[in-house]
């Protein structure tokens, strides 16, 4: 992954919950349990899914899910995910119904990645804690090498972001 410095995580915006204050021992069997939304659940949605299930080391039970799923997941977030010990084929476009209709409990964080699934995703079950990453959709630069080096940059940001909220929630 490229370096892409030190981003500050902004802060919480509601719920006076944290995914730290929910957080428990990861010899505990209670996972925390992260939503990550987006538009399209077709990138940073999936990008971020898969971080959490690979940083977060059985700790944190996570799902996507888009507020208007493309039906697919694109080939260079596929490609990015390569990179980590995940099981690509496990990663599908869903939408935020679906999800919530199959969870088995609420989830105690939910992350938009993108400013449209932020501005609609709505109050979920559980009143969970929210954070909004508004990041660029790496699918706006279409196919070729501008688009890879968007995903990649778009990868390595969620990497550092997740990095760092799973390292303050385990300090």
């Amino acid at each position: 992954m490229t370096d892409v410095g030190a981003t500050p995580l902004p802060e919480h915006t509601s719920s006076s919950n944290t995914l730290a204050s929910n957080s428990v021992n990861s010899n505990s069997p209670t996972r925390r349990r992260v939503l990550v939304v987006c538009t399209g659940n077709s990138a940073r949605s999936i990008m971020a899914e898969a971080l959490f299930q690979a940083l977060g080391r059985g700790t944190i039970d996570v799902a996507s899910a888009g507020s208007a799923p493309t039906g697919r997941v694109h080939p260079l977030a596929l490609e990015q995910i390569s990179q980590l010990p995940v099981d690509t084929s496990q990663f599908t476009s869903k939408s935020l119904p679906a999800v919530l209709e199959a969870a088995e409990a609420p989830f105690d964080m939910v992350v938009t990645v993108c400013d449209h699934a932020a501005s609609t995703c709505g109050p979920l079950p559980g009143d969970p804690t929210t954070l909004h990453w508004g990041l660029p959709d790496p699918a706006a630069h279409g196919e070729g090498e501008q688009a890879r080096q968007a995903f990649s940059a778009c990868f390595d940001e969620l990497a550092l972001r997740i990095s760092t909220l799973l390292a303050a929630d385990l300090a």
